[in-house]
């Protein structure tokens, strides 16, 4: 078989599972991106006549500007952390994260529903690796206790897991895995991607609402959720700050944003602080929304602004998000690989601005597209 045949057949193969995909532009009220405080009609960059509009280099060479320092340390300070180190996306924190402070011969225990980045870092980083069942603590607590009980001499025990799951839309179990990382000395890395500016104390997220800060080696935290912006950074010890700095291929190997995103950061990251009103809407849309299911014998997944209605089979789920599309409602149909083979599903991204007549109006328009 060609090349050519080759991924013709897969292609194929994807058309008659029901898994083929292909770009459709925004059309209709959006439920499907993750603008959960309703910023991304209304966000536009500053105007920075006097910084760059392109990164031209890494970070390393002529791409750091001192814009950068500033925005860092303003992240930090939000998070009660020691140090930020921006990057250019949360797929690039993740994965360069990961695959910078986890060795071969380390062991990475990951929650099994983790972020294709988180994944893929393990994948580039090649330790002893073990998922575990979702959101699971007694399966954790068991790979914990078997492998301390013969850690090698100089091998690490990492646990990786996210605050918010986003095709779930339930939360880690934060408190009680920092309590198992302190009693196997594992060190606790946590994805914060859907929850930065929407949960905690002025929107920090949900390690800090914990008050497990402390007891983190580091948090992800992405600007192109929430927040409306390019770029995303990692949160934790100076050290690491150092040590990614030198290590991390995801930043050294690199073009650096521009340094006019790092104004807008610069603008946008007190705005969010501030900006109680918009997560209390949220919150209140979430909670309308799910009792608006609810009445029609509706029972979504997870919790909160992200809400999964779990539909099955591929192709009832892409022909209930068909029918909703025609109606004017942006939903889309999530499917394998991105979520397990049987449980496709609608995935409703509730925002800050989503008027709650309409959020109310979704809901029965997805009882009705789902009815037998």
């Amino acid at each position: 078989m060609t090349l050519a045949g080759r991924w013709t057949a897969a292609l194929d193969d994807l058309r008659g599972k029901g898994r083929y995909r292909a770009f459709r532009a925004p059309a209709g009220i959006d439920f499907t991106s993750n603008d959960y405080l309703g910023y991304g009609p209304q966000c536009q960059p500053a105007v920075t006549p006097d910084l760059p509009r392109s990164g031209m280099s890494s970070r390393l060479l002529r791409g750091h500007h001192a814009v950068w320092d500033e925005v860092e340390t303003m992240a930090a300070a939000w998070h009660g952390a020691e140090s930020a180190l921006m990057m250019t996306s949360g797929y690039a924190v993740n994965e360069g994260l990961i695959s910078a402070v986890a060795e071969p011969g380390d062991w990475v225990a990951v929650d099994e529903r983790s972020h294709a980045c988180i994944i893929d870092g393990l994948r580039v980083a090649r330790p002893r690796k073990f998922l575990f069942r979702h959101n699971d603590l007694n399966h954790l607590e068991d790979g914990l206790r078997a492998e301390a009980a013969k850690r090698p001499e100089g091998r690490e025990l990492f646990v990786v897991t996210e605050s918010l799951f986003s095709m779930d839309g339930d939360a880690a179990p934060l408190r009680e895995t920092a309590d198992l990382c302190d009693r196997y000395d594992a060190h606790l890395i946590v994805d914060e991607a859907h929850t930065t500016g929407c949960v905690g104390p002025r929107g920090s997220g949900t390690v800090d609402a914990a008050g497990v800060r402390g007891r983190v080696l580091a948090t992800a935290h992405t600007g192109g959720k929430a927040l409306g912006l390019p770029g995303a950074y990692v949160c934790g010890s100076k050290l690491l700050k150092e040590f990614l700095t030198n290590t991390c291929r995801h930043l050294i190997f690199t073009t650096a944003l521009p340094a006019a995103v790092g104004a807008w950061w610069r603008e946008q990251i007190p705005r969010v602080q501030a900006d109680d009103a918009a997560r209390r809407r949220l919150h209140e849309n979430a909670a309308g929304f799910r009792a608006g299911l609810a009445r029609h014998g509706i029972t979504p997944g997870g919790r909160d602004y992200v809400v999964p209605v779990i539909v099955g089979q591929d192709e009832p789920s892409v022909r209930a998000a068909t029918e909703l599309q025609a109606r004017g409602y942006d939903v889309r149909a999530i499917r394998p690989p991105t979520v397990p083979a049987g449980t496709c599903r609608l995935r409703v991204s509730v925002h800050a601005d989503h008027d709650p007549a309409v959020l109310s109006q979704l809901a029965d328009a997805i009882a009705g597209v789902l009815r037998p």
